[in-house]
């Protein structure tokens, strides 16, 4: 299915790819400057992980206790409506994509897999293309990380969000970053029973930042008040803990933590057996490059480089949100505001002016060297790789276990995560190594490093075969 009317000879077209806060400020932005926009998003509803929304058919009646932004929700929410309704935003749900392609003349050419099956292939034509494709969470493996009952931290908030269903009635949440706090109270308010916060970062590190977290005052309030939510529910914290392991034959029956010395390794005799039917897990996020890095974009470490106006080093891309950084919600709806803006002014042939996102942009300051001092702090364990066994399955897609991987830096040498991939098919499975990446570079002893591929997502054989057979212009 190509998208005709793109080929249309009037006013300018951006394609913004992601739904999320970025995508959304940036769309709503875009087109209330007289540009025409097509929003692409692989879910049926607006909002992106950080606004999921229970499904209609749930008739929430209160969806709103899920979320701490709501305003900021129905602002977006309304000025896409409003934006949808009058013809200068076309939003296309369940859109995957899995491709951007570069057209002589300057033009771009989206590709994208529809609907659950991903079968059937949809293009989108546009003049520029703006990426808000978000982020991913870091997984980090341990003995039972498998079981079960075991989910990231952001899986049990999405299906809070999403299905108003909680995994069990007893959890742990586990990991570092400040992704646990909400998830915390969020099971707590439905009910769950959470035995215990387990995070591996030093409280004393945050008198170190001081001066960065004083900066952003309505932060620290957010902090505060989700801390006294866990007082409330009467919520244990364990600050420098970790998971050691889960326990459990069929499912998930219990964790053991333990304390963490200054080096980051488990302090001996200090290991607690907590029983619980779930365990959230989570170590941060990593931004989602894939598009950017088959249309040629600079990076910056793992993160998309951009300038001022949130543009590319190619032309006629931007990005914004956390595929820029990771930062939240605040600073991806600044970004994207900044973003649409100046996609706006350059495609009518004009110089964006900065006095027109000056409050966004000093947002954008502020929550970047807030989140810069955050990651500082909230990092995993040093040693959190002496916690893989050899039996502890590192790539569930190919099965292949951390015994496997020491073995092919050891034995034969391997001192980077492509040759261990080589080696042993580790990230070689469906999700091409997002999930095993991380413990596959701990393990071989290197950095993480962007893993480059042709398209973002796996792709029928037939819709490559047919791609570009319907372009018209």
């Amino acid at each position: 299915m190509a998208d005709r009317d793109s080929a249309d000879h009037g006013a300018p077209h951006l394609a913004v790819i992601g739904a999320g806060p970025a995508g959304l400020a940036a769309a709503v932005a875009a087109a209330a400057r007289g540009v025409r926009v097509t929003l692409i998003d692989a879910a049926a509803e607006a909002g992106g992980q950080f606004y999921r929304q229970p499904a209609p058919g749930l008739w929430a009646r209160r969806p709103q206790a899920l979320h701490h932004q709501w305003r900021a929700w129905e602002r977006l929410r309304d000025g896409l409506s409003a934006h949808v309704e009058a013809g200068r935003v076309r939003h296309l749900t369940e859109h995957h994509v899995w491709f951007v392609e570069r057209l002589p003349g300057g033009r771009f050419t989206v590709h994208a897999l529809l609907g659950p099956e991903q079968r059937d292939p949809a293009e989108v034509r546009a003049d520029a293309v703006l990426l808000a494709t978000g982020g991913y969470e870091k997984v980090l493996p341990f003995p039972g990380w498998t079981l079960p009952g075991v989910v990231t931290a952001g899986g049990a908030q999405a299906m809070l969000k999403g299905s108003l269903a909680v995994s069990g009635r007893t959890a742990v949440v586990a990991g570092t970053g400040p992704l646990l706090l909400p998830v915390a109270t969020g099971l707590a308010a439905a009910g769950v029973e959470v035995a215990a916060l387990v995070e591996s970062a030093d409280p004393k590190a945050f008198l170190r930042r001081t001066r960065a977290l004083v900066a952003q005052p309505a932060k620290v309030t957010e902090g505060a008040r989700y801390a006294a939510e866990l007082l409330r529910h009467r919520v244990r914290p364990l600050a420098r803990h970790t998971v050691v392991e889960a326990h459990g034959t069929e499912r998930l029956e219990a964790v053991t933590v333990a304390a963490l010395d200054v080096d980051g390794r488990v302090r001996p005799g200090t290991g607690r057996r907590i029983p619980c039917d779930t365990l959230a897990v989570g170590h941060g996020m990593l931004p989602h490059t894939d598009l950017a890095e088959t249309l040629g974009c600079g990076l910056d470490g793992l993160a998309v480089r951009v300038d001022d106006e949130q543009r590319t080093d190619v032309p006629g891309v931007w990005a914004a949100g956390e595929t820029t950084g990771i930062g939240g919600a605040a600073l991806s709806l600044a970004e994207g505001h900044i973003a649409g803006r100046s996609a706006a002014a350059r495609l009518r042939g004009t110089r964006p002016d900065p006095d027109g996102w000056v409050a966004a942009a000093k947002a954008r300051s502020r929550l970047r060297a807030f989140f810069t001092a955050l990651d500082s702090v909230y990092t995993p364990p040093a040693r959190w790789t002496d916690r893989i066994t050899d039996d502890t399955v590192v790539c569930r897609c190919e099965e292949v276990t951390g015994g496997a991987i020491r073995a092919a830096v050891v034995e034969l040498g391997a001192g980077d995560a492509r040759t261990v991939k080589l080696l042993t098919r580790a990230g070689m499975g469906w999700c091409q190594g997002r999930v095993c990446g991380p413990a596959v570079a701990g393990l071989a002893g290197c950095e993480l490093a962007v893993s480059r591929r042709p398209f973002a997502r796996p792709v029928p054989l037939g819709v490559l075969a047919r791609a570009g057979e319907n372009e018209d212009g």
